[in-house]
């Protein structure tokens, strides 16, 4: 079961919306999908809906309300690719934590889950390691996290699990940047990377050209695992 909710912000009055997944049942913990620069497209809807299925309560906020309120865009399309760039020059991503910051209370003092994790691709990779370092969430995943080699030096905050799928052919995330990545965040207790060898940007995506079926499942399932060991 799906609805759309409302959710307060942390300053200034705002609200945003966000597409919610119900699991049957008593949810196992909470997880917060956070989206690509493409929006609450039906991909990251589907991703929500694949983790109620799993027993957890999904939620995935909209947070490019600031700039386009219910934006879905499809990658596969150029001028839509084009846009997402844009707006994804134009967004905080200091915004974006207050947002994330803002759905954990949500789900705590509104859904009444107190475990909270979150799986965030792309822009929302990058916004699930600063979630770590930021948040008291308790256990966050990036798939294909842009600009996570510029902000090593919040990794000493991080204090619960992080788990982060790197695709060493990203064109997004280069050689540099991945190494950079290792060298800073491999000796972490908390946090943990996967390699996965040729693929590139976006391969977990649910829809579209970009997907990866052998990688996506491969991450997927140590996704899976990870969120059952920490939110149990």
């Amino acid at each position: 079961m799906s609805e759309t909710v409302t959710i307060p912000g942390l300053g200034n009055g705002e609200r945003f919306t966000a597409y919610l997944a119900k699991p049957e049942g008593k949810p196992k913990a909470a997880i917060i999908v956070i989206q690509e620069i493409f929006g609450v497209n039906p991909g990251i809807r589907r991703k929500c809906d694949k983790w109620a299925e799993e027993g957890y309560l999904a939620i995935a906020p909209d947070l490019f309300f600031r700039l386009e309120p219910n934006l879905e865009l499809d990658p596969d399309v150029e001028p839509e690719l084009n846009k997402a760039f844009d707006l994804f020059g134009k967004y905080d991503p200091d915004d974006g934590v207050r947002d994330i910051e803002a759905t954990i209370r949500w789900v705590r003092s509104e859904a009444g889950v107190e475990k909270v994790g979150c799986v965030g691709y792309c822009l929302g990779g990058k916004l699930a390691y600063m979630a770590a370092a930021r948040t008291d969430i308790d256990a966050s995943v990036g798939y294909y996290g842009v600009m996570i080699d510029q902000m090593l030096g919040e990794s000493h905050a991080i204090a619960n699990p992080l788990l982060l799928h790197v695709p060493t052919a990203d064109h997004l995330v280069s050689p540099d940047a991945q190494k950079t990545m290792h060298e800073g965040l491999d000796d972490h207790p908390r946090v943990t990377l996967h390699d996965y060898e040729g693929l590139d940007h976006g391969f977990a995506t649910e829809h579209g050209n970009r997907r990866h079926e052998e990688g996506a499942q491969l991450a997927d399932r140590r996704t899976v695992e990870f969120f059952a060991e920490h939110l149990g």
